[in-house]
């Protein structure tokens, strides 16, 4: 499938059938979304995937009982990592592995290092916020790729998510990425004209 179809046949299910993804087409979604561009390569996300109905079924009332987290096949919670000292070391760990010059290790790191300390722990949290819709677009355009449906879904209680979920800080929930096979039917999509989104 080319890429501009799964832009134009992808949206937001409001239901899904059911049906249980495979395995190892998750596996590959997981793959696909892990590598989703970030900023200095940080990657400030963690992803929850929650299978358990039982558990799906705690977790709707804090989704204002929206039916996707119910009838999905796979619950995708997207959270933000604010924790920069701990990714900074996970990254700088990830250059050494991979064998890249001592020097750019040094810049990166250093950049990084630069960039993060001139934020305060609510620019960190809002800053991870915008990374981790980045790894949610690959989620959403992915799944559709790979013959399966997914929904975006800001609408829900972090806090009660957290809470649910036993989810340890620092981490956030910010998007739930529902997926798994459509009951309903997409509607057209309303878009703006291009002349619209161009100044």
């Amino acid at each position: 499938m080319l890429f501009k179809d799964i832009v134009m046949q992808r949206y937001a299910v409001k239901k899904f059938n059911g049906k249980v993804v495979p395995q190892e087409k998750i596996n590959e979604l997981i793959e696909l979304v892990r590598y989703a561009p970030s900023a200095l390569d940080l990657q400030p996300w963690k992803i929850k995937v929650v299978t358990d109905q039982k558990l799906k079924e705690q977790l709707r009332p804090a989704a204002f009982n929206q039916e996707q987290i119910t009838t999905c096949s796979h619950l995708l919670v997207f959270c933000a990592d604010p924790d920069y000292d701990s990714l900074i070391t996970k990254l700088g760990a990830l250059l050494k592995e991979n064998h890249v010059p001592e020097d750019v290790q040094a810049m990166i790191i250093g950049m990084a290092a630069q960039f993060a300390g001139a934020m305060s722990p609510e620019q960190r949290l809002a800053w991870s916020q915008a990374q981790t819709y980045l790894a949610l677009g690959n989620a959403l355009n992915g799944a559709k790729s790979l013959g399966f449906d997914s929904c975006p879904m800001g609408g829900f209680n972090p806090d009660e998510f957290t809470r649910i979920l036993d989810i340890p800080k620092p981490l956030v929930p910010v998007m739930l990425c529902p997926v798994g096979y459509a009951a309903d039917q997409p509607t057209p999509k309303l878009r703006f004209r291009k002349e619209d989104i161009l100044f």
